[in-house]
């Protein structure tokens, strides 16, 4: 939704008409319409505001993030600030909850798993105890006797695990079919596909929570808000963005590449916070043990220098928090001690030495065409 509403300016210059915008999530406001391609003069993010009607004035809607932003508007009358509100309302709806579908998806899955595998263990010990009977029945002379129902018991057993397994594998069927980055078929001129990339992107958020779901979640929430906003665009017209290249393209061509929240500038930064973590996830591939170490190896290779001294200090902060090399991999299996094995560390290089190729590849095609349409940004945050 876009249109005139007034905005409080200060004590001297009062209420000012301005044009706003609300898309992706985002009110964005300019000066008027025709001055909207000069770049918008200030937004607020609906997903973490409030929305309050005026108790008096029934033209007037306040957006407040407290401590942090004010926007005071009147709209032209009482039944435009009512399509304001509703239009507000939706956005904020469909964006409150911070954890993205697929969070929620794979959070949900991941549970059902656990509670799967433990009624796995438990039919197989029952399986165990079953056929020791029958063993001890034999051992005894008595298999004649206890043979038919211990038999039915087994039977009953193998079919019931049979398809709690079955289950199983569904689950981490619809859980873990994403090969992070190597399932993407790029199109004939290096084209990534929209969706198939935020799905990669989606999955390898859960690598943040294990190094800290709260020291790290600031981190999260910035690499899933650049994810979110990439693909509100991709909502807005599936049709024509399916690649990351038409998205940027369509931007350039609109000369709102540069404006402040577009899915271009989104783009820029999840790059950004992609290259941090494939650096690493390098180092641990190459056996870099020491996780705080290769965290401020990774951060110095990527995001530093965009960083003023106060996301300095936060992330250096994080960095004290950050898990042992042993906490890690504690983290990154359903069931303890599994990390312990050899099997799971040959797992994780194999993964890897899939993942992160495939991963530099698309970064390095992105890179290229940032520096062509000269998009990259120096500004410090």
């Amino acid at each position: 939704m876009e249109g005139i509403l007034h905005k409080w300016t200060n004590y001297i210059s009062g209420w000012q008409p301005r044009w706003f915008v609300l898309e992706g999530g985002t009110l964005s406001y300019y000066d008027s319409q025709e001055d909207a391609w000069k770049g918008c003069k200030g937004s607020i993010k609906v997903s973490v505001c409030e929305i309050q009607v005026h108790s008096t004035d029934s033209t007037r809607v306040d957006l407040t993030i407290p401590g942090e932003q004010y926007f005071y508007l009147r709209a032209i009358n009482a039944a435009e600030r009512q399509k304001w509100l509703v239009a507000l309302g939706t956005a904020k709806a469909c964006l409150t909850d911070n954890r993205t579908k697929r969070e929620k998806e794979l959070q949900e899955n991941t549970e059902a798993l656990k509670t799967k595998m433990s009624e796995l263990r438990l039919y197989c010990d029952l399986l165990l105890q079953q056929v020791n009977k029958i063993k001890e029945s034999d051992e005894l002379g008595n298999l004649a006797e206890t043979g038919l129902d211990t038999g039915d018991m087994v039977k009953s057993t193998c079919t019931t695990f049979l398809k709690t397994l079955e289950e199983c594998m569904q689950i981490a069927t619809r859980t873990f079919n994403t090969d992070i980055f190597s399932d993407i078929n790029l199109d004939d001129d290096n084209g990534i596909p929209t969706q198939e990339f935020l799905d990669s992107c989606y999955a390898i958020v859960p690598v943040l929570d294990k190094l800290g779901s709260t020291v790290f979640a600031p981190v999260k929430m910035d690499f899933v808000g650049n994810i979110k906003k990439i693909h509100q665009k991709l909502l807005s017209d599936s049709d024509n963005f399916p690649t990351l290249q038409s998205i940027v393209l369509h931007e350039v061509e609109r000369e709102v590449a540069h404006v402040r929240n577009s899915a271009t500038e989104a783009l820029l930064w999840l790059r950004r916070g992609l290259k941090f973590l494939m650096e690493f996830l390098s180092e641990v591939n190459e056996g870099q043990t020491d996780v705080p170490r290769a965290l401020n190896n990774s951060y110095g290779k990527t995001l530093r220098r965009y960083h003023g001294w106060v996301v300095r200090g936060v992330f250096a902060l994080a960095l004290r928090a950050a898990p042992s090399y042993a906490g890690f991999t504690a983290a990154l299996v359903t069931k303890e001690g599994d990390e312990l094995k050899s099997s799971f560390s040959s797992g994780i290089h194999r993964d890897l030495d899939v993942y992160l190729p495939a991963m530099g590849k698309q970064l390095a095609i992105l890179d290229a065409l940032y520096e062509e349409y000269n998009l990259e940004s120096d500004e410090v945050v």
